[in-house]
């Protein structure tokens, strides 16, 4: 240990310079959302990620908004772990037999008023699973959805659109945003 330590005492450190970077869609979409947040959740929106039987796509998509290059909370979002706690559903995957109660479940405990968003086509559509003896299909088919974000699977910036247009769409009055 003591010879590790004294060899990056002689060398130093030895890094590339960080380079500035500013993704201009990023910053106006993220700006948009922040006011959409303050204006309607006062400040803080809260998200229930479920998934409902995907393949793990579009979790990884919304994982990276967390990371610290696209940073969603500093937009005033969150991910909370329980769905009394969420304003808003974010539901990925065709919705398997084993999964349709607990979706159920998850959306009955969201405090009114919810917004609800499919995330992927899986999610929108049913994908390639369809309607069958293990799959339910889209989330429609199982609860009511606010909004719809379609890609296999959608980017960060897409989800960051999209939960804007749910946002909005409800402030509007209009239900069934698709993106």
């Amino acid at each position: 240990m003591l010879r590790i330590l004294g060899k990056v005492q002689r060398i130093g450190i030895i890094t590339e310079s960080l380079s500035p970077w500013d993704e201009p869609a990023l910053s106006q979409i993220g700006e948009q959302l922040k006011a959409a947040v303050g204006g309607r959740f006062r400040g803080s929106l809260a998200i229930r990620q479920v998934d409902a039987g995907s393949c793990n796509g579009c979790e990884l998509e919304i994982q990276a908004l967390n990371n610290p290059y696209y940073g969603i909370e500093r937009f005033g979002v969150h991910f909370v772990a329980s769905p009394r706690h969420a304003d808003l559903l974010l539901v990925t995957g065709p919705v398997s037999r084993h999964m349709e109660e607990a979706l159920r479940r998850v959306h009955a405990a969201t405090p009114d008023p919810k917004l609800v968003i499919a995330v992927g086509t899986c999610g929108a559509t049913g994908g390639e699973f369809g309607v069958n003896y293990a799959s339910a299909g889209a989330v429609s088919n199982v609860v009511p959805v606010d909004a719809v974000i379609t890609g296999c699977p959608p980017t960060p910036l897409d989800l960051m659109r999209g939960i804007l247009e749910a946002i909005d769409a409800r402030k509007a009055g209009r239900t069934s945003a698709s993106r």
